[in-house]
């Protein structure tokens, strides 16, 4: 099958939602699957097995990704500790210890799916027939389903710029010269090319992402758990890009989420102080990516928000200069359900069991008439492919709880620390995705702006929108 990305709005309307829990904690009907990734350096390889994992957590399935690179730093050390053609596939004096290290996390692979895991990503290059067909019999002696995910790219700034994005966070470049990292990097590519052997046994379960997310070959995918996994590749790409939170404005009435009140007049003044704030942060950051030899093409902003009015006013500054606004029925903040508009102490009054429940499980407990924490997981899952497959830059404007949720998505957290997540209002929080995981940078919204700009007093919905 040969999908095109574009097909995503097709697919969505077959998305599900969190995925069950049984008391072994895999999916009874799913088996055990390893996903191995195939393809040269520089592809994507360990962004999509970090992504596909991070997801497949949140999905509550027991996921676990093992790095042959990692595996090779404790044995052999970094990169510059090693002889500088070790990575040739050619250089048959250190085959005997590149195919050592790369059997020996593959086995911790399988005693860990057959210890309780459920999906085992093996992250390695296997850019050969031959080796591919060993790793896919030895996992199918153990009954466990081997899916292979092949990254391909034919576009050389698409390489360069992912080389530079990964030589900042691989372990193997720490302290090295920016520009001497990207040399020796070109020279590991070089020195697979002659050896690799594209996917092409029609027998495998296989996927080939080709040109970061441009278009995406199936075969012989079967299975619900990996139907989800291909539905969720569809989605993703490894081009570079910028996700911001930041808080709504404060409303003329923060006691009630029924309400819908509109802001407040400091909330009006915060909504302006946000855009001078991000913007005049991303000039900066453009200037510095400028000094520093970054030739990448400048990305549009877009911004997200939920229909609640103190989310889109909040961001009605930004649609006044040219930005374009869209609002997400998803993002909007927990139904509170009965206990909205009461405090702490009411809701220990009204709701004294009600109360003692939050307290031992705040994420899965409901008010009555609420939603839970799980529940808004479950609503914003949306959300979250929508943001895999975003090219753009984005900024969230929502409630602390929806933020929350797509925190802790970003960054690995576990289910229980999510209704502890801390995003204050006065906070604009910089998230950049990379191979490695996320990087955050949380800056303290300051106004330094000219206060004789007014507030333009309308920022309701009546106001020009894009939707």
């Amino acid at each position: 099958m040969n999908l095109d990305a574009g097909c995503l709005e097709i697919f969505e309307l077959i998305m599900a939602a969190q995925l069950y829990k049984t008391t072994s904690g895999r999916l009874f009907h799913a088996g055990q699957i390893a996903i191995i990734t195939v393809g040269l350096p520089a592809r994507g390889k360990t962004h999509v097995a970090r992504s596909l994992c991070r997801y497949l957590r949140w999905l509550g399935v027991p996921t676990k990704v093992f790095s042959v690179g990692n595996y090779r730093r404790q044995v052999m050390g970094i990169a510059a500790s090693l002889p500088h053609d070790f990575f040739n596939p050619g250089n048959l004096e250190t085959a005997e210890a590149r195919h050592k290290i790369a059997t020996e996390c593959l086995q911790d692979m399988i005693k860990w799916l057959q210890e309780g895991g459920q999906v085992g990503i093996y992250d390695a290059s296997n850019t050969t027939q031959d080796r591919r067909k060993e790793v896919h019999d030895i996992l199918i002696s153990h009954n466990v389903h081997p899916l292979f995910i092949e990254s391909i790219c034919d576009k050389s700034e698409i390489i360069e710029t992912n080389i530079r994005s990964v030589k900042i966070t691989s372990p193997d470049y720490v302290g090295w010269d920016p520009e001497e990292a990207v040399r020796d990097y070109w020279t590991r590519i070089n020195n697979h090319l002659e050896h690799y052997e594209p996917i092409n046994d029609t027998e495998l379960s296989f996927v080939k992402m080709i040109n970061v997310g441009e278009r995406i070959i199936v075969n012989n995918v079967k299975g619900y758990l990996q139907s989800r996994i291909m539905f969720y590749l569809m989605n993703l790409h490894i081009s570079p890009r910028i996700i911001y939170f930041a808080r709504s404005g404060e409303s003329t009435n923060e006691t009630s989420q029924k309400a819908d009140a509109e802001l407040s007049p400091a909330g009006k003044r915060y909504a302006y102080t946000l855009k001078n704030f991000l913007l005049a942060l991303r000039e900066r950051e453009k200037k510095e990516r400028k000094e520093q030899g970054w030739d990448d093409d400048e990305r549009m902003l877009t911004i997200w928000t939920s229909p609640r009015q103190r989310s889109y006013q909040t961001a009605k500054p930004f649609l006044d200069e040219g930005f374009s606004v869209y609002q997400r029925p998803s993002l909007g903040e927990i139904n509170l359900g009965e206990v909205d508009t009461l405090t702490v102490e009411e809701i220990k009054t009204k709701f004294p069991e009600e109360y003692e429940k939050q307290q031992k499980d705040p994420y899965h407990h409901r008010y009555p008439r609420a939603e839970s924490y799980q529940d808004l997981a479950v609503r914003i899952e949306s959300i979250i492919l929508e943001l895999e497959y975003e090219k753009n830059d984005v900024l969230i404007i929502a409630h602390e709880s929806v933020l929350r949720c797509l925190y802790a998505y970003l960054f690995d957290r576990p289910e229980d620390e999510i209704p502890r997540i801390v995003i204050p209002r006065n906070y604009l929080i910089e998230i950049i995705p990379s191979a490695y995981g996320c990087r955050e940078t949380r800056m303290e919204i300051v106004d330094t702006f000219d206060h004789s700009v007014p507030l333009l007093a309308d920022l309701s919905h009546n106001g020009k929108k894009s939707d």
